[in-house]
């Protein structure tokens, strides 16, 4: 029996003990995978040499954890006698996925080698030593990888990543040429111009400021610059207390500046609720409460449905109120938890997070991420 069937078989038993009450299809879960081990285990028992039956056997214990099972199955197949070269070099690279799995990097930068051999440059070892690149921090290997592949989005956000590396090391002609690399590759990367408006703002050159959030905010679909500005916010506030780009921290005349030139920019932009948001963040890092006021408001006109600019023109009237001390404790409390709610969510998967990601934390997608506008 194949081991695709085998593996419906150790599937179907389970659901027909444990899943009885369940309606429609269920995510596998672990006591799925544990009856197809033993199911598979039972099978190569039976047929010792069904080279099929322990790839798929090595691969569910790598689901599992259980790397050092999964690495001695690939090692005893490579080195059976007489075993066909196209299987071991499958062999090979899901050796090379083993040894990532397990931190084992170099071995599986070595077996990923060895399987190009025989396999060549197919797409999939590409994106595995991809993936090998940035989980040891060569970005710019790993962006050359997703070129090599013609994944310009993953490429861009490679490159990007090296210049930010650059830029904090005072490597500026370097940064740039990344960050122009980025852009030839693929021009509406968030990632790409978030790295050039960061580096501009921490160098405090403002002219250069406002022309590359101009032609950022033109270059990157309406729908991601929320990405552009929540880097920016991110960074500004981390630049009043931490060491940054020059060895010092931003004076507060100078962050004063920056962000009137960024909010200036944003006021050239047709309005939306989501620039309108980013403003009165921006507001208020001067404690420009009337400006902040101004912008939520004017949001809220745009979506009355915002639920964050709500929460926050809310804390604004709140300072201005005269209430019991019970009553203010209890509505900063309640304001407090509602600002945890997680803002952002992957449209591909629904995944939420509370940070902004270029790529999914959980189903690995490129720039799938939405701003919640509206509070479910």
């Amino acid at each position: 029996m194949p081991w695709n069937a085998l593996f419906r078989l150790a599937r179907k038993r389970h659901n027909r003990t444990d899943c009885e009450a369940s309606c429609g299809p269920e995510p596998m879960t672990r006591q799925d995978t544990r009856a197809a081990i033993d199911e598979l285990s039972q099978a190569v028992r039976n047929n010792p040499e069904a080279v099929e039956i322990y790839l798929a056997l090595g691969n569910l214990y790598r689901s599992q954890g259980e790397i050092e099972r999964a690495i001695h199955i690939r090692m005893s197949l490579i080195n059976r006698q007489g075993l066909d070269q196209a299987l071991r070099s499958r062999c090979l690279f899901e050796l090379g996925r083993d040894f990532r799995r397990g931190g084992m990097l170099d071995k599986a930068r070595e077996a990923y080698t060895q399987a190009a051999e025989d396999l060549g440059n197919t797409e999939d070892v590409q994106l595995e030593l991809a993936l090998l690149a940035a989980d040891c921090g060569e970005y710019e290997r790993a962006a050359d990888h997703y070129g090599r592949v013609g994944r310009s989005m993953a490429q861009a956000h490679f490159l990007a990543r090296q210049a930010r590396d650059c830029f904090r090391l005072g490597k500026t002609q370097q940064g740039r040429e990344l960050v122009g690399q980025a852009l030839s590759v693929y021009p509406p990367s968030p990632e790409a111009w978030l790295a050039s408006v960061v580096h501009n703002a921490l160098s405090a050159d403002l002219p250069m400021l406002a022309d590359t959030l101009r032609e950022a905010c033109a270059s990157i679909p309406s729908e991601q610059r929320f990405l552009l500005l929540d880097g920016l916010l991110d960074v500004l506030s981390a630049s009043r207390t931490e060491e940054v780009a020059q060895g010092r921290p931003l004076s507060r005349e100078t962050i004063s500046e920056l962000v009137r030139t960024c909010v200036g920019v944003l006021s050239e932009l047709r309005p939306d609720a989501l620039i309108c948001y980013y403003c009165a963040k921006l507001c208020l890092f001067e404690a420009d409460c009337d400006g902040a006021r101004h912008w939520l408001e004017k949001s809220l006109v745009l979506n009355s449905d915002f639920w964050l600019a709500r929460l926050e023109l809310v804390s604004l009237v709140l300072a201005d109120l005269e209430l019991t001390p019970f009553l203010r404790e209890q509505l900063v409390y309640f304001l407090g938890h509602a600002r945890k709610s997680k803002r952002f969510v992957c449209k591909s998967c629904g995944f939420r997070w509370d940070k902004a990601f270029f790529i999914c934390p959980r189903c690995r997608s490129w720039h799938s991420i939405l701003f919640r506008q509206e509070f479910s």
